[in-house]
């Protein structure tokens, strides 16, 4: 095959082109570089108050006394805003005394950007999606509650614009595969009480977005989307252990077939019995949707969080009469109140009390009592003993310290969250959370169990006092209290000092 004059000079003109604008990326690589440094320390009557773990990306101990220090460096690809080309990375370490382990790496990450494209390969804390991270309880999915996973990630981080010059159109949008890293702490756990665990279990999720509208032309923008995930292949110990047999190890598939089956939710798991094949592992998501006005002055938002288990209530067979609704304001010219939420949350139907897999008796499938965040193969939807969705589904951590399995999926929940910023030095939040407990569907509670929860937290960040310069440096307090017999009554004090700032400015 013989190349065209005019192919040939294109393909000269690019090849150089391409490396120029490879070699510029790795050149700004080593500029612009964030870093911060942290100290973290807490105390508590009973345990660490719910609001002083929950959505902390599992940095975080239910131990009455707790602390953390904490150093992180990381180049964001956003950097590089106006190049096709882009190259980030990061570095999160900490160590910490009565956490889940001493020594944690949270984050270790590169990444690589072009045009709207971005390749990330490691463990990297994930944006929360379509709602307020600081305010909101989280997504029901993919949350920002437990610690990230190592994966390859491939997405699409913005809107991608597909309707050319009319701009009211985007998609965005992620696909990744990965490893947890929870194994031994599993173990640590279980293995003592001959309890089920797993280790090097894989993990894949994937999400799509669609954004309809543009606020430079109209205030009412709609963004939507769905995000699912599938736990699967590991090594799994005590599986069987009802029969008596302890600690055999039973491998669970990681073949090309696997991914597969793993990415478009077929196959069946070991335990589904010939004929009664589900889905390959864990497989759960969430049907996001939220519409926004926007003002310059203003904004509210209304949005809706649907949550699934397999098949069941995927689409419209069960009836969706699970789900979180919430609503957003933003009123960035007021001072003292510059944000609310509120959020209610329902899980206690999840597709109803009844599972039967189909006979020649009866032969009717009725694929009921769902069990949120719940598995017989790989325990639950968590990761280092925290739920890596809604934190109000309460971590196995908050439970019994010998059992791994969350104990209170099926519960009503109101939650309000506030922030403001009365000075320019200033930043507070104030959260607060009601709910009522019905336990689960295989472990009903003798009683409705109830909580209330608050978190009243204050940041002071000043740029000078007096002739000290204290650019980059902040302090936090917060004060946060349970009652109730769901949680327990615990009352604690967290106080955090950090310093962030830029080295190899250009």
């Amino acid at each position: 095959m013989r190349l065209s004059s005019k192919a040939l000079i294109a393909l000269l003109y690019f090849i150089p082109q391409g490396r120029s604008h490879a070699q510029n990326a790795a050149e700004r690589a080593i500029h612009d570089i964030d870093y911060s440094i942290s100290a973290e320390t807490g105390l508590s009557h009973g345990k660490t108050p719910f609001w002083l773990t929950a959505n902390r990306y599992g940095l975080s101990s239910v131990d009455r006394s707790n602390g953390m220090f904490r150093m992180a460096i990381s180049r964001q690809t956003e950097k590089d805003s106006l190049s096709k080309w882009s190259i980030g990375y990061g570095a999160d370490i900490a160590v910490g005394y009565n956490q889940a382990s001493a020594f944690m790496v949270q984050q270790l990450y590169a990444e690589l950007k072009y045009k709207l494209t971005r390749l990330t390969i490691g463990a990297k804390q994930q944006p929360l999606a379509l709602k307020n991270a600081e305010l909101s309880t989280g997504g029901q999915a993919l949350g920002i509650n437990a610690r990230p996973v190592p994966a390859i990630r491939l997405e699409l981080p913005d809107y991608w614009n597909i309707s050319k010059k009319a701009d009211i159109v985007g998609i965005r949008g992620h696909i990744s595969y990965g490893m947890m890293t929870d194994g031994n702490f599993q173990e640590s756990i279980a293995k003592p009480y001959s309890q089920h665990y797993i280790k090097k279990v894989l993990l894949h999720t994937k999400a799509g977005y669609m954004r309809i509208g543009n606020t430079r032309k109209f205030p009412l923008v709609f963004e939507g989307g769905i995000e699912m995930a599938t736990q699967f292949g590991g090594t799994s110990y005590n599986l069987n252990s009802n029969a008596g047999d302890y600690n055999v190890p039973t491998k669970l598939g990681t073949s090309l077939k696997d991914f597969i089956h793993a990415t478009f939710s077929g196959g069946g798991d070991i335990t589904d019995g010939e004929g009664y094949a589900n889905s390959t592992g864990n497989m759960l998501g969430s049907w996001l949707a939220r519409l926004s006005w926007t003002t310059p002055d203003w904004s509210i938002s209304a949005y809706y969080d649907h949550y699934f288990e397999d098949h069941s209530e995927m689409f419209l067979q069960y009836g969706w009469f699970d789900g979180m609704v919430g609503v957003e304001a933003h009123l960035p010219k007021n001072r003292f109140i510059d944000a609310m939420t509120y959020e209610y949350v329902k899980t206690t139907y999840q597709s109803g009390p009844v599972y039967h897999d189909h006979t020649d008796a009866i032969p009717d499938q009725i694929s009921g009592a769902d069990g949120y965040y719940v598995h017989n193969i790989y325990i639950g939807w968590q990761h280092w003993g925290q739920a890596m969705g809604n934190p109000l589904y309460l971590s196995p951590l908050y439970g019994n310290k010998n059992d791994l399995t969350f104990f209170s999926t099926r519960f009503k929940a109101h939650h309000i969250g506030i922030s403001g910023n009365p000075t320019r030095d200033i930043h507070y939040r104030l959260l607060y959370t009601h709910q009522r407990s019905l336990g689960t569907y295989s472990k009903v509670f003798d009683h409705t169990r109830t909580s209330n929860s608050m978190l009243i937290e204050c940041g002071y960040a000043p740029t000078r006092i007096g002739k000290l310069n204290l650019s980059g440096w902040s302090a936090r307090l917060a004060f946060a209290f349970d009652r109730g017999d769901l949680t327990g009554n615990n009352t604690g004090f967290q106080f955090t000092l950090a310093k962030q700032g830029l080295f190899g400015k250009k």
